[in-house]
């Protein structure tokens, strides 16, 4: 599950608050296996989450996309700076350069940004957009480019220092980012706010999981990582070998029965005193008459335990707000 922007784009609010819209496209390992690639690149390049996100663990081994033509932009500013990024399925290297970028009305002067010279996976031959926007904290940032969002903080461009994202679920329109706003009318009850743990990635620290009143992980607490890049819900591989104990239903593996999602027990996930449940219909999803479970299993190796990246699938489940002026991520139930 990935999620695209739009160039059509709505703006409100003499472009201090502006709302781009999203739209749902296959993930790269659904078109991969479209093209009956899949089997052969996990062969030659294991699939590993884990190196967006701690890049040492990466595999080390293009494109039929839009290109950005710099002779074609007036404001253009190259620079001689280098820039490589290793993602989850994939890697790019280039160099950096400044230009003005636009996001819905917000026009946003002498932004910092990276070509990409070199993408060594065909992957990246399969995947469905041209470019990737981060909104993740400059200190994780490559070569200490200043992010996007920090640009737009920096030059006054938005009524709050926050952005809000809702993915609609089971393919329906109508999923967004809001750049310096929060629409309330697609949340249900009052936003729980949490602070971060971690100014990186949108880090903040768990309570608990449980499912059926067990425990399944994070006994003594643990990371979280609320990311809408990643498609699936990623822990330990223990912790989800017990949450599929639960899915009796599996026919054989990666496979399960599609009427187990209707009496699948939720997963709780206990984050600041607060329970926020993942229903079996968002964590077990259908494709083509099939149904799998979304989950996999990686050891994220960090100094203060477990880490859980809590994607798409959970995200879908909540309206959330990412505030940059108080460091802290809000959440309440979609409408």
């Amino acid at each position: 599950m990935k999620w695209l922007l739009l160039l059509s784009l709505v703006v409100l609010s003499q472009c201090q608050v502006t709302k781009v819209s999203l739209r749902k496209g296959k993930s790269l390992r659904q078109s991969l296996k479209e093209h009956g690639l899949l089997a052969d690149f996990l062969k030659k390049h294991p699939y590993n989450l884990a190196s967006k996100y701690f890049p040492n663990l990466a595999n080390k081994d293009a494109t039929n996309h839009r290109r950005f033509n710099p002779k074609k932009s007036s404001t253009y500013q190259a620079t001689s700076q280098s820039v490589s990024i290793q993602y989850g399925t994939g890697s790019m290297t280039g160099f950096l350069a400044y230009d003005t970028v636009q996001v819905g009305g917000i026009v946003d002067t002498n932004q910092i940004f990276g070509l990409s010279e070199t993408e060594p996976s065909y992957l990246s031959y399969f995947a469905p957009y041209d470019g990737i926007l981060g909104l993740a904290f400059p200190s994780i940032s490559s070569s200490g480019a200043t992010p996007v969002f920090d640009n737009m903080m920096n030059e006054g461009l938005l009524s709050q220092d926050l952005f809000s994202v809702y993915l609609s679920s089971d393919n329906k329109r109508g999923s967004f980012v809001m750049f310096g706003g929060i629409d309330s009318s697609y949340s249900s009850g009052s936003l729980n706010w949490i602070p971060l743990s971690s100014e990186t990635y949108w880090q903040i620290t768990m309570d608990s999981i449980t499912m059926n009143g067990h425990l399944i992980s994070c006994a003594n607490g643990c990371q979280a990582i609320i990311d809408t890049g990643t498609s699936v819900l990623v822990g330990p591989p223990p912790a989800i070998s017990k949450i599929l104990h639960y899915c009796r239903g599996l026919r054989r593996p990666g496979k399960i029965s599609c009427s187990a999602k209707h009496t699948l027990p939720d997963i709780i996930f206990t984050i600041n005193g607060i329970k926020f449940p993942l229903p079996a219909t968002a964590y077990i999803r259908q494709n083509s008459g099939s149904c799998s479970p979304s989950f996999e299993g990686i050891d994220l190796p960090t100094s203060s335990g477990e880490l859980w990246i809590l994607g798409d699938v959970f995200i879908c489940q909540y309206y959330i707000v990412f505030d940059r002026a108080n460091n802290q991520v809000g959440l309440a139930p979609v409408a």
